[in-house]
C-alpha cells in the first residue's frame, strides 16, 4: 500500500505530464470545483482558468521537482510541499519555486484545493 507522500507526490507531479496537463477531464478530476492557485508571479487564479490554459498549452513546461513533504492537517487533509524549476531548451533549470499544495479527500479520491508557489531565494 502506498503512503501518503507517494500518492500526492505522484497526483501532483502527474499536473506536471503533457498528457495530463493537456487532458480537461483529467484536470477537472484532479482539482476541486472551489480551487484556486496562487502563481509564482504573485497573480490569482480560479479553476476554469488553470484548467483552461493548462488544456490549451501548445509545449508543456518541462517541469523539474523534489524535495517533497506532506503533513497531515486533519483527517482527509494534507499540506504537500516541494520546490521545483523548468528546465530550459539548454537543459537548465530556471523559475525555481518554492510549492504547496492542499489536497483534500473527496468521496475516496484526492483533489487539490490550493495551490501555490513562491520564487526560491536561491536556485537549486
Amino acid at each position: 500500500m502506498s503512503t501518503l507522500i507517494e500518492v500526492l507526490r505522484a497526483l501532483e507531479t502527474e499536473l506536471h505530464h503533457p498528457g495530463t496537463r493537456c487532458s480537461r477531464g483529467r484536470l477537472e478530476q484532479l482539482l476541486h470545483p472551489d480551487f484556486h492557485e496562487v502563481g509564482r508571479s504573485g497573480q490569482a487564479y480560479d479553476r476554469e482558468t488553470v484548467i483552461r490554459f493548462l488544456a490549451q498549452e501548445q509545449a508543456p513546461a518541462n517541469v523539474v521537482s523534489d524535495d517533497f513533504a506532506v503533513a497531515a492537517i486533519a483527517p482527509g487533509v494534507a499540506l504537500l510541499t516541494y520546490r521545483s524549476a523548468r528546465r530550459d531548451a539548454q537543459h537548465g533549470l530556471t523559475l525555481h519555486a518554492l510549492r504547496s499544495s492542499l489536497w483534500i479527500m473527496v468521496d475516496g479520491h484526492w483533489q487539490l484545493r490550493y495551490h501555490q508557489g513562491t520564487p526560491a531565494a536561491q536556485s537549486w
